[in-house]
This record gives structure tokens, C-alpha cells and sequence, in this order.
């Protein structure tokens, strides 16, 4: 049975960063740069580190005394509606957006959205 962890990485040989764009501003062009080859092995070493992956179903805000009064069967009202997407962070960084699943009794996240970082 295949672990939920389970995936491979891409070849990371230069294809997709697109270096068959229109030279702008007289730089040398790219295309003829020799581009190192990378396998999944090169990545071996980051497999073990460890980060803290959140999916967040929604928010609320309350004062700190109605949150002293929340006790088993209080529904919390949060700022998502039911079948809206959730966010989900690696390292407090928003990473993908998915859907809450059930599988074997247990909840699951579905991702349905890749976010793409500014960096």
C-alpha cells in the first residue's frame, strides 16, 4: 500500500524556466549556458528535515473570556463557508489551498491549489 508521502520529483534539467524567451537588453543569452543536471538523489540530504505543515479550516475572533467558556459540544463559528477551500501552510508560509477529506475514519487534506511564493 503506498504511503500518502509518497511522490517523485522532477527532473531538474533547465526545461521548465524557460530559457527559450526572447533575449531582452543585449544579455548574453542563456540558452547556450551550460545547465548542471539534478536528480531526486541530489536532493536526498532535505528529505529528513523536519517542518510543521498546518491546514486551517478558518478563523474567529472572541474575547478571552467567552474562549474560557468553550467546553466539549460548542460549536465555533469560523470565517469559511462549508465546501470553501482551506489554506495550507508549511513553516507558517501559505503553500496550497485543498479540500478536507475522510479516509479510513480519519481527516485528510486534498490539495487542489499549488501557491506559487513571490520568492
Amino acid at each position: 500500500m503506498p504511503h500518502d508521502n509518497d511522490f517523485s520529483l522532477p527532473q531538474l534539467d533547465g526545461s521548465d524556466i524557460g530559457f527559450d524567451t526572447p533575449n531582452a537588453g543585449g544579455f548574453p543569452s542563456t540558452r547556450d549556458a551550460p545547465v548542471a543536471q539534478k536528480a531526486a538523489a541530489d536532493l536526498e540530504q532535505i528529505f529528513d528535515v523536519p517542518v510543521i505543515v498546518s491546514a486551517v479550516l478558518g478563523h474567529s475572533r472572541m474575547p478571552v473570556g467567552d474562549l474560557l467558556k468553550l467546553g466539549p459540544g460548542t460549536v465555533l463559528e469560523l470565517d469559511r463557508k462549508v465546501g470553501e477551500a482551506i489554506d495550507i501552510f508549511v513553516n507558517n508560509r501559505l503553500v496550497a489551498r485543498g479540500e478536507v477529506v475522510l479516509v479510513d475514519e480519519r481527516l485528510g487534506v486534498t490539495m487542489t491549489e499549488i501557491i506559487k511564493g513571490d520568492s
